[in-house]
């Protein structure tokens, strides 16, 4: 009864036609990581400033662990000052002699998208934005990212750092990823730390109000409420433009209890033009389309038999047999009448079963004895960014009744029975083929 459940990963099934003009993009169940369209779903682009969303794990995992705390002041480095005064680039100025908290740091970073703030978080985080991105790196391949490649924390071309770019980095790299790996990271970011969406889906800010360095900050999230695309139930997450990677937005809506993450790689309108609006109107094609054509269903009720596997065999026990079920329900996010295009595949604890498939009394109820989960009849794999994903639309399947074990008598007197019925199986069988 054993599928192999993860043969899928990573690998979408047929996707609907949203034609989304952009070199990359991908939709996906925020809650489960399954992917619900992509195109080029692992090619490797520019990501330009969504770069952002590794520096804000980052920080987040190093508050966390006590390591930086938010009222924690930074003071200016040169790298950072000359940066923060180029406002050519998204920035607000930092002043050389000025100390700033690493909150006002974060919130210039994830509003604003302030490129000299988010280069000071990293020397907060790792003493040099060199020793940052060997992190950024390192955790990249920690959660199981493929196809990026990190050479700087801001996502900034390496040239507008004139000459002061990370050690053992290009003089002209930027930060590329494949639309996968962006939202796998975004996944990540925003389901070990919501938070983040707090900050993100703040439309406007003044940075440092009530001093002469005061600075309104417009999210340049412009689907955010009361901003210029506004779209229902947008909270985050992160937009990039450079000229090599283009138009990027990394979105996220919640409504009607779903959420989606989208992404998108150079953006361009209809007439194949990059502009800062298309990208915002491509997210909205796949963000209309998930929830306009997809329910969140119970798949699999609670206490759910599977047809011919509603039992299972019990040796050494005062019943021969315990009744098994779900321990909860199965709900998963589907395309609008797809419900019944899904069938359970059960998986039992190799660990539990003996050979001829039968349970070892004594066992309690509500013991797991496997689990089980949901394919396509047409055997079409689903495909999830994450095995951790995966993993949240299969339930435990566990005994529902106790069977206790049985006495040394009843044990005695059942293999004394099946020696006889050996022996008289056998003495039959040799008398047939005399005949």
């Amino acid at each position: 009864m054993f599928f192999s459940l993860f043969a899928g990963l990573d690998r979408a099934e047929a996707a609907p036609a949203l034609n989304i003009n952009a070199d990359g993009a991908i939709l996906i169940d925020a809650e489960t990581g399954k992917v619900l369209y992509e195109k080029n779903g692992d090619s490797v682009l520019g990501v330009a400033s969504m770069t952002k969303m590794m520096t804000e794990y980052l920080l987040s995992d190093a508050i966390k662990h006590g390591k930086v705390k938010w009222d924690q002041e930074y003071q200016v480095s040169d790298l950072v000052y000359k940066i923060s005064q180029n406002r050519t680039l998204s920035n607000v100025p930092l002043r050389q002699d000025g100390k700033y908290t690493v909150r006002e740091l974060y919130e210039a970073m994830v509003i604003y998208s302030a490129n000299g703030a988010t280069i000071a978080i990293a020397e907060v985080i790792a003493g040099s934005e060199t020793n940052f991105v060997k992190m950024m790196n390192e955790k990249a391949n920690k959660l199981g990212l493929k196809d990026y490649k990190f050479v700087n924390s801001s996502g900034l071309n390496n040239k507008d750092y004139q000459g002061q770019h990370p050690q053992g980095t290009g003089a002209d790299e930027e930060n590329v990823m494949s639309p996968r790996a962006v939202a796998k990271l975004a996944f990540y970011l925003i389901n070990e730390y919501p938070e983040v969406l707090k900050t993100a889906s703040i439309p406007r800010k003044t940075f440092r109000e009530g001093t002469p360095d005061r600075i309104e900050m417009i999210n340049w999230n412009e689907m955010l409420p009361t901003l210029k695309y506004n779209y229902e139930g947008i909270d985050g997450l992160k937009t990039g433009t450079t000229d090599f990677a283009g138009y990027c937005f990394t979105g996220t809506a919640s409504r009607d209890g779903k959420r989606f993450i989208t992404v998108v790689q150079n953006a361009v309108d209809a007439s194949g033009k990059g502009s800062y609006k298309a990208r915002f109107d491509e997210t909205r094609k796949m963000l209309d389309y998930a929830f306009n054509n997809t329910t969140k269903e119970e798949i699999i009720p609670k206490h759910y038999q599977v047809k011919g596997n509603k039992t299972l065999p019990v040796v050494k026990g005062k019943e021969d047999q315990v009744k098994i079920y779900t321990k909860s329900a199965i709900n998963m996010i589907i395309e609008n009448g797809e419900k019944e295009n899904f069938k359970p595949v059960l998986v039992l604890d190799k660990k539990k079963i003996n050979k001829k498939g039968q349970l070892t009394a004594p066992i309690k109820k509500g013991e797991k004895v496997g689990y089980l989960t949901v394919e396509p009849k047409s055997g079409e794999k689903i495909s999830y960014l994450t095995e951790e994903g995966q993993k949240k639309v299969q339930v435990d399947v566990i005994a529902a009744q106790d069977v206790e074990k049985a006495n040394w008598f009843v044990l005695m007197m059942r293999g004394i029975g099946n020696f006889f019925g050996d022996v008289w199986s056998g003495i039959s069988s040799t008398v047939k083929g005399w005949f």
